[in-house]
């Protein structure tokens, strides 16, 4: 825990329409946990939930290069696109993986009606503090 005050905790809340796409609307990202990982030498486990309202979406995105990610729709539906791969509905229970490198194109609530949430776990370098990057 002494870990998460010194990472940037990506709470962020942006409410109603915003003026381009490339920025997040409606969305709420915080850090859930944070563990360094005592097996892997300068690796740690960041837990991020990712909560959606209605219509909400992150603008393209990409992670830290060391970062590997699994993530698990927990509530509703998520569209997603992973580099140039096609844009997919994924519903509750469903994943993904993201490997080191990979744009995240399209990251949204696929229903403009019901909220949906992602639990992404990232296994990256414990030296990493921004967990989300502007597409390149």
């Amino acid at each position: 825990m002494r870990r998460l005050a010194s990472v940037l905790l990506l709470t962020t809340l942006i409410p109603g329409p915003v003026a381009a796409s490339d920025e997040p609307h409606n969305a709420k990202v915080t850090v859930v946990f944070d563990q360094v990982l005592p097996n892997v030498p300068g690796k740690s486990m960041r837990g991020v939930l990712v909560e959606y309202g209605p219509g909400g979406h992150n603008p393209s995105h990409t992670h830290p290069k060391s970062a590997f990610i699994y993530a698990t729709v927990i509530e509703g539906s998520i569209k997603s696109q992973i580099n140039d791969g096609p844009v997919k509905v994924y519903r509750t229970g469903e994943n993904w993986t993201e490997v080191p490198g990979d744009q995240h194109r399209v990251s949204a609530n696929a229903s403009d009606s019901e909220p949906a949430k992602i639990l992404a776990v990232f296994v990256l370098d414990t030296t990493e503090t921004e967990m989300v990057l502007p597409a390149e």
